[in-house]
């Protein structure tokens, strides 16, 4: 199953069913609002394009897990961090952020990704891996950014269960524990990437996990 695809496809559709309004509402990330993972997921899709065109003849130095970088604690100090809201508010017309990830580039990094040949060795970051890993690596990419869309909007549709469940295998690989079965798929990446606290029966299911495996990604 091409979980890209189908993580891909249902966050340009969540994307595509926002509403003005919705924009200004707060998301899954803590002080941003919904506009700004989409933002965020404009330049994940530049991103994705460039990296797919870029084609390396080395080794790979990474693969889908090794290619996160952990922070521990979280330290704020990421540049993008700082930009993504301003150049989200410099758009004005809301409508004009969801054209461009569904309609212009996140459209073509989807067509881009159908045609790359997964066994292709690309670079991206000063590191080299396949094509196929840095698409699976934008699958846990794209799963957490489609729940910190729908965070408060609970008409809006999760992501598939296929691709919330590949992106928590992968979180617990990077991680290198289990997260607790008692958790579901959405809750154990909320929790696993810190974007909200455990409540009180987590934190006892997670034992001495609840203090190790708290990280951003990026």
């Amino acid at each position: 199953m091409d979980h890209f695809a189908r993580s891909w496809t249902a966050l340009r559709t969540a994307v595509g069913e926002l509403c003005d309004q919705d924009g200004e509402r707060p998301s899954g990330c803590a002080g941003r609002l919904v506009r700004d993972p989409v933002c965020h997921l404009v330049i994940d899709a530049q991103d994705v394009l460039i990296t797919l065109v870029t084609p390396v003849d080395a080794e790979p130095t990474v693969d889908c897990v090794t290619y996160w970088n952990l922070v521990e604690p979280p330290t704020g100090e990421d540049p993008l961090d700082a930009l993504i809201p301003r150049l989200a508010a410099a758009h004005g017309q809301p409508g004009l952020l969801r054209f461009h990830f569904d309609d212009d580039v996140g459209a073509a990094a989807d067509r881009a990704a159908e045609l790359a040949d997964r066994g292709t060795r690309v670079g991206t970051r000063d590191d080299v891996l396949t094509a196929g890993d840095h698409l699976s690596a934008y699958v846990m990419e794209g799963t957490l950014h489609h729940l910190d869309l729908i965070a408060h909007l609970p008409a809006a549709a999760e992501p598939p269960a296929e691709t919330l469940a590949a992106a928590r295998a992968s979180l617990e690989r990077i991680a290198g524990a289990r997260i607790p079965a008692s958790s579901s798929d959405a809750d154990a990446l909320r929790v696993g990437t810190g974007r909200r606290a455990p409540t009180d029966a987590e934190q006892a299911a997670l034992g001495e996990l609840a203090a190790g495996i708290l990280f951003l990604l990026g």
